[in-house]
């Protein structure tokens, strides 16, 4: 008997973490937290934990390509999320991949370049592939600071600042941005602009090192919000609720920058 999924369905393309906080850990941890099923294809494997990015290890673009494919042929997906992407060529084989799926029309771009740790995760000759090839495939894009400045070449500080960086990475083709506040002084407030109206999602901000794979998080709950039919300014404003409660109910695991509490609905509050 052919069996038919119902279940919503994301795929993640991104790097591994060894230490389990973030890339296609916090991904899969995202989607189940929040009903959905997660597929992965690994971009990369890192060696790494709370404190530090040792070593990392580039899949062959084949062997990427090969995954989704896998994925798409079988299971399929009601959304798509990218991460570590961390060269042109696997920036290119992604969004060639990504380009001919349905659910490429809910792809959410994490521009993933550097670990909490301060490690970099994207060359720096890759930025323009990335701007090039994949964010015109995006239905919403979720800088934090620093890469919106990458990304535009700006320097950010005010509000004003913010909201151009929006406008610029719209205007690179991206349906709509989602300029995240956490680097900046005050309540995190994050920007989203759909290319004609801003909208802000705000959040107290807590004492805490607890926020390794903070951008990973949101991105994968955006792109569940996606694949269960909400459209993308709800599913911000759900991600956003749920990395808060998840960063608000952390609790120590290693020596660095620890993980989100992703199962924080499940789990006894650490409060």
């Amino acid at each position: 008997m052919t069996q038919t999924r119902r279940t919503p369905s994301a795929m993640t393309i991104a790097g591994s973490d060894s230490g389990g906080g973030a890339g296609i850990q916090a991904d899969l941890k995202t989607f189940a937290a929040l009903g959905v099923y997660g597929t992965a294809a690994l971009t990369a494997i890192t060696a790494q934990n709370t404190v530090a990015v040792t070593a990392v290890h580039e899949i062959p673009v084949d062997i990427i390509a090969a995954q989704i494919q896998a994925v798409a042929s079988d299971i399929g997906a009601d959304s798509l999320k990218t991460g570590m992407l961390s060269s042109s060529a696997i920036i290119e084989c992604v969004a060639d991949s990504l380009s001919v799926l349905p659910a490429v029309r809910n792809l959410v771009v994490d521009p993933v370049m550097v670990a909490k740790s301060g490690d970099s995760l994207l060359r720096e000759e890759a930025v323009s592939t990335l701007k090039a090839k994949l964010l015109p495939l995006a239905a919403v894009v979720t800088p934090n600071i620093p890469e919106a400045e990458t990304l535009t070449g700006m320097t950010i500080k005010t509000d004003d600042d913010v909201m151009e960086a929006a406008r610029a990475i719209v205007a690179m083709g991206a349906r709509s941005v989602v300029v995240k506040g956490g680097h900046r002084e005050g309540p995190a407030t994050d920007l989203y602009f759909d290319g004609s109206n801003f909208q802000e999602f705000s959040s107290p901000r807590f004492e805490t090192v607890n926020t390794h794979g903070t951008g990973c998080t949101f991105a994968s709950a955006v792109a569940a919000g996606l694949a269960k039919g909400l459209e993308v300014e709800n599913a911000v404003g759900q991600a956003k609720e749920f990395v808060t409660e998840a960063i608000r109910t952390s609790f120590p695991i290693g020596q660095g920058h620890g993980p989100l509490n992703h199962f924080h609905r499940f789990w006894p509050a650490n409060t």
